[in-house]
C-alpha cells in the first residue's frame, strides 16, 4: 500500500507504474499481505508500453507464464533477468510476438521444461529457430528473422506445450488456435 500517492506533493509521485524498475522498501504488515512501501526509488521506466497494447498484451502473457510456474516470495534473479529483457525489448519497439516466443523458450528452459525440439512436430527450420532461440543470446536473437508463418507455428506449438505442462494461460488475440 502507497498511502498518499496520488497526492500532487508524494514521494512516489511519478515513480510507481506498471513494468517500471524501482527499488524499493516497505513494512510489513503482520495481519495481511499488504504491506506498507516506504521508499521507492525509480531506476528504468518503459513509456513505449503504454501506449501499444499489443505489447502490454504480451507482458501479460510472460506475467502469468511466470507467476503460474514459481513460488510467490521466492526471489528467482534468473527469471528477473529474462522477463527484464523482455520489458527491455518491447519497449525498444520489438516484435512482440517474436520476443514473446523468445522469453517463453528461455523460461521453460530455465525451469528444466524445454521441449525436444528434435522430435517436436515442427518443420526443421522451425525447429532451428526454436534451438537458437534456446541457446542464443538476446543481442543474437535481434538479428535473426523468422518468417511469419514460422513465427505462428511456433507460437502454436508453444500455446500447446504450455497448455500441457503449466496450464492455460490466456492466449493473445493474434495467436492461432
Amino acid at each position: 500500500v502507497a498511502k498518499g500517492a496520488r497526492r500532487a506533493k508524494s514521494p512516489f509521485r511519478g515513480k510507481l507504474d506498471l513494468f517500471h524498475l524501482a527499488e524499493f522498501s516497505f513494512r510489513r504488515s503482520r495481519r495481511s499481505e499488504l504491506h506498507t512501501l516506504c521508499e521507492v526509488v525509480l531506476m528504468e521506466s518503459f513509456p513505449n508500453l503504454r501506449t501499444d497494447v499489443d505489447l502490454l498484451d504480451c507482458l501479460a502473457r510472460a506475467t502469468k507464464l511466470l507467476t503460474r510456474s514459481t513460488e510467490e516470495q521466492t526471489p528467482l534473479r534468473a527469471e528477473f533477468d529474462l522477463m527484464l529483457e523482455l520489458v527491455r525489448r518491447l519497449n525498444g519497439g520489438g516484435a512482440g510476438e517474436f520476443w514473446l516466443s523468445v522469453f517463453e523458450i528461455k523460461f521453460l528452459a530455465s525451469q528444466g521444461q524445454e521441449p525436444n525440439w528434435a522430435k517436436a512436430k515442427l518443420d526443421p527450420g522451425i525447429r532451428a529457430i526454436a534451438s537458437k532461440m534456446a541457446t542464443a543470446d538476446w543481442a543474437d536473437l535481434a538479428k535473426l528473422r523468422p518468417s511469419e508463418v514460422q513465427l505462428r507455428r511456433l507460437a502454436g506449438f508453444l500455446d500447446q506445450f504450455i497448455r500441457h505442462h503449466v496450464g492455460p494461460i490466456n492466449r493473445l488475440a493474434k495467436r492461432p488456435s
